[in-house]
């Protein structure tokens, strides 16, 4: 579909050339053209312009944006999103006062996830899925990584990796996908964590690499999960297949992990609600990027990744969903990016740009997505009319998406 939009309020994140993560001062700034005009062929971005310079294309559909803002599909490089039913009992037990260690404790948490998983067949585990991928595609994710880690077995970790990549194979957006596999320890190995650690090392990621499902791998490296150690190891065996690391990190505790993922360079680090003015003093000796997860943290009601202090000590940060069932049953990433300046007292732009621009880099998707640029894809959000950008995150409780695009072909349209 080749089309042209026009009379377009605002078009956001407009960058010709962004070879690099967003940081510091520089999140501030949101590259915007007023009154202006994108070209889209063949799915792709071709041009755009100021209005004035605009002139009409034959062969080319014409689509009046007055009053509308387009801007570039959010980017969501934390998910795990492929998952089988849910853990609503979990959710009351909260309400009721349990903490997430009781409630784990008690057999639910991860390990009730990986159970539920282990006993749903792989189609119906796809079913699944892609109604979840079709609902955030229309809530404006436009790229989006998919971690396995509720498998906890061989067979399982696969079956989760599979669907991702039958996903990605189904879907036009770029998908990328982790073996999380480390998420936590199986009761078969109750008290041996190494033993686990040996398996999925040994057993588990040498089936996966052969069968090409990963394109990163992760640990849950936490207290009470799995230690410093168990996570070098991992690191060291992705290295070894040639597959970058996304690790957890810091969610609850702050005991050597981000400095171990930081001295590795590895690709991102996630979670980060805990996070000590030593943790921010390797970050900044790294390349490694700091991904913040604000919808953990509501749900869980845990503190929120200090976004500020990372922007004041000249680091960027990557906003993103953590969809799954058991923290995060959400991926809608204009919450995460409301919450982001409502509770991490992000600026709209610092918060778009960590949801757009940094989010593709934390993907390695940054020549494909993140921005409006001449050759990357036309994945699209088409504002109702609206006041300014800052409206999307101030109006919080509500859809201004009207129409979203994934490779020039619309996915939605809101009558």
């Amino acid at each position: 579909m080749n089309f042209i939009l026009i009379n377009i309020k605002e078009l956001l994140q407009v960058r010709e050339n962004q070879t690099q993560v967003v940081k510091g001062k520089e999140l501030q700034h949101l590259p915007t053209l007023k009154n202006a005009w994108l070209k889209v062929e063949d799915g792709i971005i071709s041009d755009y312009g100021a209005m004035d310079t605009f002139e009409n294309h034959a062969n080319f559909k014409i689509i009046d944006c007055t009053g509308k803002i387009v801007l570039p599909t959010w980017v969501d490089s934390h998910t795990h999103l492929v998952y089988a039913g849910n853990r609503e009992s979990e959710f009351v037990d909260r309400i009721k006062g349990l903490t997430y260690a009781e409630i784990a404790a008690k057999g639910g948490g991860i390990i009730n996830s990986a159970e539920k998983l282990q006993q749903t067949s792989e189609a119906d585990l796809y079913q699944q899925s892609k109604i979840r991928l079709q609902e955030v595609i229309a809530m404006g994710t436009g790229a989006i990584e998919i971690k396995s880690g509720y498998g906890l077995t061989a067979e399982a970790e696969m079956k989760m990796l599979r669907v991702a990549k039958r996903l990605q194979k189904e879907f036009d957006l770029p998908i990328k996908t982790t073996f999380l596999g480390a998420h936590a320890l199986p009761k078969s190995f109750n008290g041996n964590t190494s033993a686990y650690i040996d398996e999925v090392i040994d057993e588990m990621l040498p089936k996966i690499v052969e069968e090409d499902l990963a394109d990163f791998i992760d640990i849950f490296c936490e207290k009470n999960y799995f230690e410093i150690e168990d996570t070098q190891r991992k690191i060291d065996a992705g290295k070894k297949y040639n597959l970058p690391a996304k690790v957890h990190v810091n969610q609850f505790t702050s005991f050597g992990g981000l400095q171990l993922c930081a001295e590795n360079n590895v690709l991102s680090v996630d979670h980060l609600e805990v996070l000590t003015e030593e943790d921010i003093q390797h970050l900044k000796a790294s390349s490694t990027l700091p991904v913040a997860l604000p919808s953990c943290s509501f749900y869980l009601e845990i503190p929120y990744t200090p976004a500020r202090k990372l922007i004041e000590n000249n680091l960027p940060i990557v906003l993103a969903s953590d969809y799954n069932p058991g923290s995060t049953p959400s991926g809608n990433m204009n919450f995460v990016v409301s919450l982001a300046c409502i509770k991490m007292k992000m600026t709209p732009e610092e918060a778009i740009n960590a949801a757009t621009i940094n989010a593709a880099f934390a993907m390695q998707v940054e020549n494909k997505v993140g921005s409006i640029t001449k050759g990357k894809l036309a994945n699209l959000i088409i504002t109702e009319p609206i006041h300014s950008y800052a409206f999307l995150p101030y109006s919080f409780g509500c859809n201004h998406i009207e129409e979203v695009y994934i490779k020039g072909q619309p996915q939605i349209h809101k009558a």
